[in-house]
């Protein structure tokens, strides 16, 4: 929850290569105060069975950047494991992005929510509302 001297952030991931929302993908969030400022992991969470991830930590007072890792390479090896048990397929169809980092500017007082759009073999990101 963004206050007058924070600003909050949320997000979800949707898989475009099956059309549903990606669920068990670990987020780590970190904040830094300033362009040059060093980066302080503040925790994460993954993604529930809508894609989404409801319980990133607050941001502290002052940040100014914002940093989402998504590590997308193990949600990947589950889904292509999966989908061997059903039908064995030649071609490797793990990720090409073993993660994805979004970096952003915030500022206080604001909410920003990103929203990931998630293939094997590209992603899309933009601020939603």
């Amino acid at each position: 929850m963004s206050t007058e001297t924070t600003a909050s952030v949320s997000t979800h991931i949707l898989d475009t290569s099956i059309g549903k929302p990606a669920e068990g993908v670990a987020i780590s969030l970190s904040a830094r105060t300033g362009l040059g400022g060093e980066w302080a992991a503040l925790g994460g969470s993954a993604t529930d069975a809508d894609g989404r991830c409801k319980d990133l930590p607050a941001l502290p007072e002052g940040t100014t950047h914002v940093r989402l890792d998504f590590e997308t390479e193990t949600y990947f090896a589950k889904k292509q494991a999966e989908a061997q048990q059903d039908a064995p397929r030649v071609r490797d169809s793990g990720a090409f992005f073993p993660e994805v980092t979004i970096t952003f500017a915030v500022n206080p007082g604001e909410h920003y929510h990103v929203p990931l759009l998630l293939n094997p073999f590209g992603y899309s990101v933009y601020r939603g509302s």
